[in-house]
């Protein structure tokens, strides 16, 4: 079922189910069931979609780099108007700059258990990761989860925030639909650290794995789906609401788990592989 079916199905009048059920029930995120422009200008919009199209190209690019190029464009932007963009589209150079080493004391970080270790079957090990989607007059945040072994895109969601939700709603959804894995990696950012995320981990009893600082490649395989995403569905669509956005992400989807084989699975798409693996 579509995800603007899946709203239309929404009832905000019900006597018994409350909105926030609804969307659990119907795995709609709550925070992006309605889509309100986001508060940037539009040379701002313009400027994060250069920033996000160079970023994957050059992921090494912090602010700095970045206002380079920009200026290069022809742009009259400052480093500090970067800086903040770039926050808030949560990138940050692979190379850690001065002082990135330097964590909060109650920041929890998790070692990278990856490493060495061969991933040999499903549900061994998932990742996940939260990217930028820009749209026509806005952006909004999408995070995925995947099993590492087949490369198969276990669940997904888009959201108008960063909070942590919509990634416990992604991953509530994964585990529902294929049970749990040995081993979770995930980046150092905000949702994966909080304590809800934490918990919820250790509740289900998952191994918790995080990437060192910057070290993009310690979670490779959910970085190559966002470059694909990007160049063949959402650079090539001007997606201007957040149920276009998410019914184009759909499609997407469902093209790379069930259409698109990948030569490192025997040229197999990774829905075929996971399933058969699975069985």
């Amino acid at each position: 079922m579509s995800v603007v079916r899946r709203r239309e199905m929404i009832d905000a009048q019900h006597k018994d189910l409350s909105m926030t059920r609804q969307c659990r029930l119907l795995h709609i995120s709550r925070s992006g069931l309605y889509y309100d422009p986001v508060g940037e200008s539009a040379l701002n919009l313009a400027l994060m979609r250069m920033i996000d199209e160079q970023y994957l190209k050059c992921p090494w690019y912090g602010s700095r780099q970045m206002t380079r190029y920009l200026k290069r464009q022809g742009y009259c932007v400052g480093r500090k108007r970067i800086r903040r963009l770039m926050r808030q589209m949560g990138l940050m150079a692979i190379c850690p700059g001065p002082h990135t080493s330097r964590r909060h004391p109650k920041h929890p970080v998790f070692p990278y258990l990856l490493r060495n270790l061969s991933v040999t079957r499903v549900n061994q090990v998932w990742c996940t990761d939260v990217t930028f989607i820009p749209l026509a007059h806005g952006f909004v945040y999408l995070v995925a989860i995947m099993d590492w072994h087949t490369r198969h895109v276990l669940s997904w969601r888009v959201s108008t925030t960063q909070d942590t939700s919509f990634c416990l709603e992604a991953l509530e959804e994964a585990i529902e639909k294929y049970g749990r894995p040995d081993i979770f990696n995930t980046d150092q950012g905000s949702q994966f650290t909080s304590a809800a995320w934490i918990n919820e981990m250790e509740k289900q009893g998952i191994k918790i794995s995080m990437d060192g600082k910057g070290c993009w490649m310690d979670n490779v395989f959910i970085e190559r789906l966002w470059r694909s995403l990007k160049y063949e569905c959402i650079y090539l669509n001007a997606f201007d609401t957040i149920r276009e956005a998410s019914d184009g992400i759909d499609h997407w989807m469902n093209y790379y788990n069930q259409e698109r084989p990948h030569s490192s699975l025997d040229d197999q798409t990774p829905s075929e592989m996971y399933e058969k693996l699975a069985a």
